[in-house]
C-alpha cells in the first residue's frame, strides 16, 4: 500500500495546517476518551519538522519510507517497520523523506482538526 485507507482519511478528522510541525504533510487525528490522540501522517515532500516539545509521551511507527529523528543534534533514522518512543519534555524534530507515512500515539492532545 502507498496510502492509508480512505476510511482513515475522513475530512472531519483532517488535521489543521496550524497543528502541523512539518510542511507538506497531510494528517488525520482520532481521539481517545482519556485525552490521548492517534495521528496518521503522509509526508508528500522531504521536509524538516521544527524542533518542539510535548508535555506528554509520544510513540511513533514508520509505515512506509524513513523519518529521521533529530534529538540532541543526533540524527536517528527510523525506517518502515521501526518504532520510536519520545518521552514528554524531550526536544525533538525530524526529517521525513517524501512518501513517508507514520502513525503516532500521543499521551495528550496534540492536534486540532480543520474547521468544517
Amino acid at each position: 500500500m502507498d496510502d492509508f485507507p480512505e476510511f482513515m482519511k475522513h475530512p472531519v478528522n483532517r488535521i489543521a495546517t496550524s497543528s502541523e510541525a512539518t510542511p507538506g504533510v497531510e494528517g488525520y487525528v482520532f481521539d481517545g476518551l482519556d485525552g490521548s490522540q492517534m495521528a496518521f501522517w503522509t509526508c508528500r515532500e522531504t521536509a524538516l519538522c521544527v524542533p518542539h516539545v510535548h508535555d506528554f509521551d509520544e510513540y511513533m511507527v514508520v509505515v512506509q519510507g524513513c523519518y529521521t529523528m533529530i534529538v540532541d543534534d543526533k540524527r536517528i533514522p527510523v525506517r518502515a517497520g521501526e518504532e520510536y518512543f519520545i518521552p514528554k519534555g524531550l526536544l525533538h524534530g525530524g526529517e521525513p523523506v517524501a512518501g513517508t507515512r507514520t502513525i503516532h500515539a500521543f499521551g495528550g492532545r496534540r492536534a486540532d482538526r480543520t474547521k468544517q
